[in-house]
């Protein structure tokens, strides 16, 4: 419990520092469409920091994406 709690407060860091980052390199004038751009990279990058971490540590089995089926006799 406590291992996924830090790897959500760091996908939420790198969200803000991705966001933030963004922002300071779009130009001054920015249109709505811009700010769409930033939320959205910044949300895809913080969801894949998270995805990463959680098959990397929580769910480290060799089955997270294909479990066997049992034989049917």
């Amino acid at each position: 419990m406590r291992q996924t709690v830090l790897i959500v407060v760091i996908a939420v860091i790198v969200f803000a520092a991705v966001a933030a980052g963004m922002l300071r390199l779009m130009p001054d004038t920015m249109a709505d469409s811009d700010y769409l751009v930033v939320g959205s990279v910044s949300t895809a990058v913080a969801l894949v920091v998270l995805f990463l971490g959680l098959v990397s540590t929580k769910m480290k089995s060799s089955d997270v994406f294909f479990k066997k089926r049992p034989k049917q006799k």
